[in-house]
């Protein structure tokens, strides 16, 4: 059971990730590729907490990102 726990947790993580880093992609004005950096990602994932689950109350931080 607990491989399956983990094996969730790691596809939720690499689901938000990926998410952001598109964004960051979409977003981005120029037609350069921005390389996958971690640093603004987790910045971005911070800032998502910070709203979903401090300000809009929608659900837990483990439930966001576990």
């Amino acid at each position: 059971m607990r491989n399956k726990t983990e094996k969730r947790k790691i596809e939720k993580w690499d689901f938000v990730d990926n998410a952001i880093y598109n964004l960051i992609q979409e977003l981005n004005p120029s037609t350069k590729k921005i390389e996958w950096d971690i640093k603004p990602i987790s910045e971005i994932r911070e800032t998502l907490v910070k709203l979903y689950v401090h300000e809009l109350k929608l659900c837990t931080e483990n439930q966001f990102y576990p």
